[in-house]
């Protein structure tokens, strides 16, 4: 989380999920930001990151640069290799 904070970046995960859902999930991973809920989907629709063809809620990110605007939004995400991707994509 350093890393993001050097280089003035803020990280919101989000997904169609509860807030409580989304609660437990950022407690049981220990997360170290926000998880958004949309169960509504209006920021998924606003974004096109809703994927129709699977049954179950997409789960997204958005990179905000220092000046608060989204910079990227991650539609696809691998725990795994997303922190190392995002830090990419902030150069």
């Amino acid at each position: 989380m350093q890393d993001f904070t050097a280089k003035n970046a803020v990280i919101l995960g989000a997904s169609f999920d509860s807030p409580e859902d989304n609660r437990a999930f950022q407690e049981k991973f220990n997360f170290p930001f926000d998880l958004l809920s949309d169960p509504e989907k209006a920021a998924g629709e606003a974004y096109g990151v809703i994927q129709t063809e699977k049954p179950y809620p997409a789960r997204f990110s958005f990179l905000i640069g220092p000046d608060g605007h989204i910079v990227k939004v991650y539609d696809t995400v691998v725990p795994a290799e997303h922190p190392d991707q995002v830090l990419a994509d902030l150069g």
